[in-house]
């Protein structure tokens, strides 16, 4: 058996955390979803949520490949973008601004004087209601929102109330992520969120796109922009430009995207 000695930098935004490969030479074999699995795995790997390449790309600063933790390719990830952007200046790819392409199309980013990365999402087209689920939309990836009643969401069994869903008959084929919300008793008060990612297969620490669904979500509820939102990891604020017809323009999903630590393991 061949051993390769492979680089990392694990990389957290609120809790929701990434192995991140510098690919720019492209040796990565994006096909290897055991791989995948391995250096995401938490007892056996590095362990992770996702798995994140950042390669070179003719058009953009750079391209952002994610791999969810089931070892395959995901859709966008709002918190491994923001970790991607402060990835890249970490390696001096970017200075301060950036355009950069994602599973969704390109994305731009900056990072303020506070080291908080803002990301500018994909502009979002209407929102609907799941008979007996909650309110369905997208915002890179697919999210469903459930608005809980007051104090519920501290006890709430996230994995098994989200898996029931996610693997539910009006999700079956593509399957979704899964938000309960708490809306504030106080406007001054963030919006509390708690997650089930697909592809992960369990509740996480926090979810960039899916805080974003939920802030548009709750615009219908009263929420103005920006919307502060609290995950089990942290903060987050999600701004936007809520237009007449339902859709949503300026997303921008903004909080802390850090470097934990670095290092090599063989594979």
């Amino acid at each position: 058996m061949t051993m390769t000695t492979l680089t990392f930098h694990k990389y957290q935004g609120t809790g929701n955390d990434f192995v991140m490969l510098d690919d720019r030479a492209q040796q990565f074999d994006e096909h290897d979803n055991r791989l995948v699995r391995h250096l995401c795995d938490r007892r056996l790997g590095i362990g992770a949520d996702g798995l994140i390449l950042l390669r070179n790309h003719a058009d953009y600063d750079f391209e952002m490949v994610y791999f969810n933790a089931d070892g395959f390719v995901g859709s966008m990830c709002g918190n491994g973008g923001r970790c991607t952007v402060a990835f890249a200046k970490h390696l001096g790819v970017i200075q301060e601004k950036t355009r950069f392409l994602a599973a969704d199309g390109p994305h731009e980013a900056h990072v303020d004087e506070q080291n908080l990365v803002h990301l500018r999402m994909q502009d979002v087209h209407g929102q609907q209601e799941v008979e007996g689920q909650g309110i369905f939309l997208d915002t890179g990836s697919p999210h469903l929102i459930r608005f809980m009643p007051t104090s519920s969401l501290v006890d709430l069994n996230v994995f098994a109330e989200g898996r029931a869903i996610r693997y539910s008959e009006q999700f079956r084929e593509k399957g979704t992520n899964v938000n309960f919300v708490e809306t504030p008793v106080a406007a001054d008060q963030p919006w509390q969120v708690r997650t089930y990612e697909r592809g992960v297969e369990d509740e996480t620490m926090s979810c960039g796109t899916g805080v974003t669904a939920v802030a548009l979500a709750a615009s219908r509820r009263g929420a103005s922009s920006p919307v502060h939102l609290r995950t089990r990891g942290g903060d987050l604020h999600v701004a936007f430009e809520a237009k007449p017809d339902g859709s949503f323009s300026n997303v921008y999903l903004s909080g802390p995207a850090q470097r934990v630590f670095g290092g090599t393991i063989e594979v």
